[in-house]
Parts: structure tokens; sequence; C-alpha cells
């Protein structure tokens, strides 16, 4: 199956920051103008036509990103709950981006896999990459999927140190899947 991963476009977190939201509440951002070109330019890339669907994180700018390529390709759309963002706590307590660098620092001591000594309670890399991989599985029966999602999770199906806002990258599922051993 062709994989067509695409990471969503830039988001604008003012709207919930003005809000006062915190946690999960900052998922709800929407795209800045920059984000929904970014978008615009995704959906124009050669490679989309003929893919059999959209898979989306049901995250704002995922969501957001999807439905301006479902709407210039015709595609139709649909919401992967499993390919939402990595988790910085998944206890849902805490409370804004201030703590993130603290977080992340922890998750690069323990190279992205959780331990019991941790003082954080995040989502260990490991497992944002089973639950992706798992969610796009149920689609092996389409030729062509594209998926919209986030820089982590793009990087659990390919080796990239960074991942572009509103870039394309193709693979093929059945032959590059890291976590295809792990799950036949």
């Amino acid at each position: 199956m062709d994989l067509l991963l695409v990471r969503h476009g830039e988001p604008d977190y003012s709207d919930v920051d003005k809000r006062g939201y915190a946690g999960h509440g900052r998922d709800l951002a929407k795209l800045t103008e920059k984000g929904v070109q970014q978008a615009e330019q995704a959906a124009g890339d050669k490679r989309l036509p003929g893919a059999d669907l959209i898979l989306s994180s049901p995250y704002t700018r995922a969501l957001q990103t999807a439905s301006v390529i479902s709407r210039v390709t015709g595609i139709p759309l649909t919401v992967e709950t499993d390919l939402h963002e990595w988790m910085p706590d998944l206890t849902f307590t805490y409370t804004g981006p201030e703590e993130i660098p603290a977080i992340l620092k922890e998750m690069e001591r323990y190279e992205g896999e959780w331990c019991s000594e941790c003082k954080y309670h995040w989502e260990s890399l490991s497992k944002v990459g089973e639950r992706a991989f798992l969610a796009v599985k149920k689609y092996m029966h389409c030729k062509k999927i594209i998926v919209v999602s986030h820089e982590t999770v793009i990087q659990r199906f390919i080796e990239r140190k960074s991942v572009a806002s509103g870039s394309v990258i193709q693979m093929d599922f059945q032959q590059e899947s890291r976590w295809l051993g792990f799950y036949r």
C-alpha cells in the first residue's frame, strides 16, 4: 500500500492562549494563514490523486489540513483517533507549554521509553508508533492512502530528524514500515 504522510500546517496558538486553554485544550488550535497555504500546497502534490481516502488525526491542526486536501482533491476524509500527536501527560493534568521542556528533557534522557523512574507521565515513543501503525494497518485493503498527522507520529513511520509543516512524504507501507514485523 502506498502511504502518503502529510504533516499538518503551521498552527496558531493565539486563540487558545487567549482563552487560557491548557493541556489538551491547546490541541484545539487552528492553522495560521501560512498553515492554510501549506495545506493548499500539499493538496496540489501530484502524488495524491488516486488515493482511496485521507486519514486524519483528530487534532484541529491536522483535521483542518486534511479538510483542505479533501476539498481540493475530492478524496474522502475520515478521522483516526490513534493518529493523534504524542501525549506529554497521560494523566491529563499538565497545565501548559511551559512544562514541555522538562518533559522533553526527561523523555530524551530515557531515549523515548517511559519507565518507573520517570517523574512525568508521558507517552513512550514506541507506544506512539504502535498505535499509529495499527490505525493505518486497518486500511491494508486500500491501494493508496493519505495520512495527515504530526511530526512525532510521522517519525515513527520514517527515519527523519525533522518533518516540515505541510510536507508530503511517500512510502510503501508493506515494504518500509518498521512496525510490520511486530504485527504480521
